[in-house]
């Protein structure tokens, strides 16, 4: 079974305690919608209804209730255990492997944030051949990318991934906007490892087309983005990884329409590292400054 993240277990807690999503939302921080996904999410990785939904409203369920209760316990024992230990520092090693992508265009921006809650923790960060590769024996922990399913370790998913098409305004301006989907062949399609997501993405917007096979074919992320943002094409991206290059206006959406991923990114762990505090640490603010993400602003 997958680890519930600590973000949707404070969210139980505080609707537990609230019975309402926009107090727990006002308590934590967070939207509305923030906190009900956070709830659904549980439900989905605890495999039972923790909620009951009707006309009325949105209520705990029995078995809610009593896990509810449970949460409470275990997060005040993990508050309790953070003031009795937080004084003596977080020190030791930790090797992280992170997708090209997210690691690059994510990970690296924010990192310092990390060392300077924890300054005494060595990091390592590495980047794996394969996006769901878990296999590197010096790693303590993976930022994978697949489909949740790694037998014999600890999973927890970070965030779900959507796609959209991203380009370079230059790009945009150069080819005199894009105003429906059937405009994205006015320049090259750019593609990660296959056709499949820009097929995808053309489906859902009612314009399949054979098109979608054409355009270059890249091996990692991070070439992707290098073409999409020096204006060679337009790429299919995920918004997670892309967040910085969209709000510094490098890259711009130019169209709503974004596809789900059956895929998603997951914080993926051997058992017996479980306990590692570095890890520990890093996993606490890795959720807390995922949870930070907005949605991506569209172009004008």
């Amino acid at each position: 079974m997958r680890v519930p993240s600590t973000q949707s277990l404070r969210a139980l807690e505080s609707f537990a305690r609230h019975g309402s999503v926009w107090r727990a939302a006002e308590e934590l921080n967070l939207t509305r919608s923030a906190v009900s996904h956070q709830l659904r999410g549980l439900e989905r990785d605890l495999g039972f209804d923790l909620l009951r939904r009707d006309g009325k409203g949105v209520s705990l369920t029995p078995q809610g209730r009593r896990y509810a209760g449970d949460v409470r316990k275990a997060l005040t024992l993990i508050g309790d255990a953070a003031v009795q230990f937080g004084d003596r520092g977080i020190r030791g090693a930790l090797a992280v492997s992170c997708t090209p992508g997210l690691a690059s265009m994510w990970l690296c921006i924010h990192i310092g944030e990390f060392l300077e809650l924890c300054p005494d923790v060595t990091l390592t960060i590495a980047t794996p051949q394969r996006l769901d590769d878990v296999s590197n024996p010096e790693m303590d922990a993976f930022i994978a990318f697949g489909d949740g399913v790694w037998p014999g370790r600890s999973v927890e998913r970070l965030a779900e991934v959507e796609f959209t098409p991203l380009c370079s305004p230059v790009l945009l301006n150069r080819i005199g906007g894009i105003a429906e989907p059937a405009d994205v062949f006015r320049t090259t399609l750019l593609h990660l490892g296959n056709h499949e997501d820009w097929t995808r993405w053309l489906a859902a917007a009612a314009y399949p087309s054979p098109d979608a096979e054409t355009g270059i074919v890249f091996s990692d992320m991070n070439l992707v983005l290098a073409a999409a943002t020096a204006g060679q094409g337009i790429a299919m991206c995920d918004e997670l990884t892309c967040h910085n290059a969209l709000q510094s206006g490098r890259l711009v959406r130019p169209l709503d329409l974004s596809i789900r991923s059956a895929r998603a990114y997951y914080l993926v762990v051997e058992h017996h590292r479980t306990g590692n505090p570095a890890l520990l640490a890093f996993s606490d603010w890795l959720r807390s400054r995922l949870a930070q993400s907005t949605t991506i602003p569209r172009a004008a």
